[in-house]
């Protein structure tokens, strides 16, 4: 467990910093998106062309790299761990994400976030401490297929939503993101032809092509959530979405347990993690700081000092 554990963190390490690398990229693009030809929907949300051109700046790139990295370690950290424990420790990613941004971003962290941050970290201990064995991701061969109808649904629709509601869809975009990369994690757990490796088991498996599917859409819509909203908040409502139904998959169908007389443990540590992801959100939110990001519009919509107003699109 101690080698999965160790897995999990260093992929919430990786996508801790490529998210706040892709906000900075992201932030770039749209600015530049506004001064120039101002492609921004007319319910104030990003255009497709400025969500495009985000992925082209370096800051994107490297970040996108870290992702994959991070993707890679947090698949092994699946298939190593609860995944209430495995999904948890990734999602802690919001502690790095919160600590860089102050640099990067310019974000001043009150002492509420800070606290809130305290108690992500003290839940994380909690559940490994309480953590048992992880079961063994056998499943019926219907429920790949739920898997990946769900998945379609979650993202395709998500997508739709998200643009039909424009700058007001920001914590949304992160919660389906969210429940995107939830949706990998339980198929990375249940994947046929991994142990033993059969490449035809594999390639035939719908788990595969829902975490294609939840993953690339998870990725398109974090990014709409960097574009929109504040970074900290996109990756606390993130952090819900890819935590608290796959932990409770795992426990209730993947066979995931908690060591012997430590339920009590899990719950209280599971809760308390989750609880402190949305406290973060909470007081993460400009309004609450008294001040805006740099780069940030202020509170009546006006550009900072310097920066043209942002067009919209009819």
């Amino acid at each position: 467990m101690l080698i999965g554990l160790l897995t999990a963190i260093a992929a919430s390490v990786c996508y801790g910093t490529g998210s706040v690398l892709q906000a900075v990229g992201s932030r770039k693009s749209a600015r530049r998106e506004a001064a120039t030809a101002g492609r921004l929907t007319e319910r104030g949300g990003p255009s497709l062309s400025s969500t495009a051109k985000a992925a082209t700046t370096w800051e994107f790139v490297v970040g996108t790299i870290l992702d994959f990295v991070g993707f890679g370690l947090g698949a092994l950290a699946a298939r190593m761990l609860p995944l209430f424990l495995s999904q948890t420790v990734i999602s802690a990613n919001l502690v790095v994400t919160a600590v860089l941004s102050v640099r990067m971003l310019g974000i001043r962290l009150n002492r509420a976030e800070w606290t809130s941050i305290g108690v992500v970290c003290s839940a994380l201990v909690l559940l490994a401490t309480a953590a048992g064995p992880e079961g063994s991701g056998h499943t019926p061969i219907a429920t790949h297929w739920w898997l990946l109808a769900v998945s379609l649904l979650l993202m395709v629709g998500g997508t739709v939503l998200v643009r039909l509601l424009g700058a007001r869809a920001a914590i949304l975009a992160g919660l389906l993101s969210g429940l995107g990369f939830g949706a990998l994690g339980v198929g990375v757990r249940i994947l046929n032809g991994i142990d033993p490796f059969d490449l035809g088991a594999l390639l035939t498996d719908p788990a595969l092509y829902a975490i294609l599917v939840a993953g690339i859409g998870g990725m398109y819509l974090h990014t709409v959530a960097l574009q929109i909203g504040s970074v900290n908040g996109a990756t606390a409502a993130l952090v819900v979405g890819e935590t608290v139904l796959p932990g409770m998959i795992g426990v209730w169908w993947l066979g995931d347990s908690s060591r012997p007389g430590f339920a009590w443990l899990a719950v209280l540590g599971f809760v308390l993690a989750v609880v402190g992801a949305v406290a973060v959100a909470w007081f993460g939110a400009p309004e609450a700081h008294g001040t805006r990001e740099a780069g940030a519009p202020d509170e009546n919509g006006a550009a900072p000092e310097g920066r043209p107003e942002p067009v919209r699109v009819p």
